[in-house]
């Protein structure tokens, strides 16, 4: 792994587009080890130029505490303030738990929180932080990403991410804790047949994605990355398909009505 450190300018950054609802987003590093091959930033400049190919190189952001302090101060003094954590790395990547700077961002928030936070991950580091989170209460929610219930799918698309059973124990942990969470099914994966009943028990707010959605470009960001070939060569081209996931999410929201749990719809799940 190529690690790199920065200092930017600043940290926090205006929010737009998909994530319309947040006024900031942050993301402590630049690149992710993880590197799972349908993620739309590979298309985007910060992923296609740069000698080390996607997944293989992390730049860490510097944080001088009391400038960032000051930045999140000046921010918040403006009235209300949202903040998604994660639009374009996974905040709780390896690099994390040597360097912590998604850790030093919560702390230094905790004196002024936000009013909402989302942090969106797939890693079962967050729970280190569970301490932090309890603090924020209601105003950070964490998301973990949970896009298929198949070990076989996971080491396929995203072979370097964590395995899908230490991400259901980090979140039953979160839960056990007071934490808010939701899962995000984004984006849907093949997956086996009881995904949709089994995800109902596990957290009050599911929220389902997929290529065509949830890549900021309709769909031609994954089209350009070659996912359509990998369905294809898995025999499962069929699934390539915007129907896939509405059928999908039909079917949860059956489940959920029994449950008690909350099903959302692409960007209607990320909202604050």
């Amino acid at each position: 792994m190529d690690i790199r450190f920065r200092t930017p300018g600043r940290m926090l950054n205006p929010a737009g587009g998909f994530l319309e609802g947040y006024t900031h987003t942050f993301n402590p590093y630049a690149g992710c080890a993880f590197g799972c091959s349908y993620c739309y930033v590979r298309r985007m400049p910060v992923g296609m130029f740069r000698a080390s190919p996607w997944g293989e190189w992390v730049d860490v952001k510097r944080m001088d505490r009391e400038a960032f302090r000051k930045e999140w101060q000046r921010a918040r003094g403006r009235g209300r303030m949202t903040v998604f954590v994660g639009s374009a790395t996974d905040p709780y990547q390896p690099a994390e738990a040597r360097f912590g700077v998604t850790r030093a961002l919560l702390e230094i928030m905790a004196e002024a929180p936000a009013d909402f936070v989302l942090l969106q991950t797939r890693s079962p580091l967050v729970v280190r932080d569970a301490d932090l989170l309890r603090r924020l209460g209601p105003r950070v929610r964490v998301s973990m990403t949970i896009e298929t219930d198949l070990e076989s799918v996971r080491k396929r698309f995203t072979p370097k991410a964590p395995p899908i059973a230490a991400r259901k124990r980090a979140l039953a942990e979160l839960r056990d804790a007071g934490v808010d969470v939701q899962i995000a099914v984004s984006p849907l994966l093949p997956h086996g047949g009881s995904f949709a009943a089994d995800l109902a028990r596990m957290a009050p707010r599911i929220v389902v994605d997929d290529f065509f959605h949830g890549d900021g470009a309709g769909g031609k960001r994954t089209e350009a990355l070659g996912i359509r070939r990998m369905y294809e060569q898995a025999g499962e081209g069929e699934l390539y398909h915007p129907e896939t996931a509405r059928t999908f999410y039909d079917t949860l929201r059956r489940h959920a009505g029994k449950s008690g749990c909350i099903a959302l719809w692409s960007r209607d799940g990320f909202l604050p």
